[in-house]
């Protein structure tokens, strides 16, 4: 694996040792960006299931100023690390070992926003779109946001739902990419926000 385009490109990346991670390949990679950027103009980027963080960086080498990783594999965190340090791109990343929905918990009481999102959970894994809609409640999302979804070939998820529309899908393989654009109305970005502030706050740990 290695940093496609930007200013780390050609740069090597490490995988997580071991069978349980999948890396996103270079061919799929170089497709997502074709898809979604190429390159960006600032913007924060999470990568939620980040495994080796190959797509975040990616994201950052094409000019995203943040990037937030999540994973809750030791090995995988350890590996991020690694990756963004051998592609200088320490100073704009923030590293977390969590479970996704936690982390999504945590980073909202934080206020994050997000301009790209990145979803390539477990195959075993269905629940992306549980995963957007509790961003869209917690109004995690940048108005034009767009959520990337790596998910099995054989699965399906709805075109629309919430204020999402998908406008991108492509197969390789065992492999499915959909690409999601977020648009909300003011009505429910307001519905949200009432929400949030009478639902109960959930300690989470980093």
């Amino acid at each position: 694996m290695r940093v496609i385009s930007g200013t780390a490109k050609g740069r090597p990346l490490k995988a997580v040792p071991g069978t349980g991670t999948r890396p996103t390949t270079d061919k799929v990679k170089e497709a997502v960006f074709s898809m979604i950027g190429p390159y960006f103009e600032g913007g924060n980027v999470l990568d939620l299931f980040a495994g080796s963080g190959g797509l975040g960086i990616e994201a950052l080498s094409r000019g995203m100023e943040k990037g937030i990783f999540i994973d809750l594999e030791p090995k995988s965190i350890e590996v991020i690390r690694a990756n963004l340090k051998a592609t200088k791109l320490e100073s704009k990343a923030e590293v977390y070992r969590n479970e996704a929905g936690r982390a999504l918990k945590l980073l909202a009481k934080r206020a994050y926003k997000f301009d790209v999102v990145f979803l390539d959970p477990p195959y075993r894994m269905k629940n992306a779109d549980e995963l957007m809609l509790a961003m869209q409640e917690n109004d995690m999302l940048s108005e034009d946001a767009i959520v990337v979804v790596e998910y099995d070939a054989d699965h399906e998820y709805e075109e629309n739902f919430g204020h999402f529309a998908q406008t991108r899908k492509t197969t390789y393989g065992d492999t499915a990419i959909s690409v999601y654009h977020y648009s909300p109305s003011t009505e429910a970005v307001e519905e949200d926000t009432s929400h949030n502030e009478t639902s109960q706050e959930i300690q989470v740990d980093e």
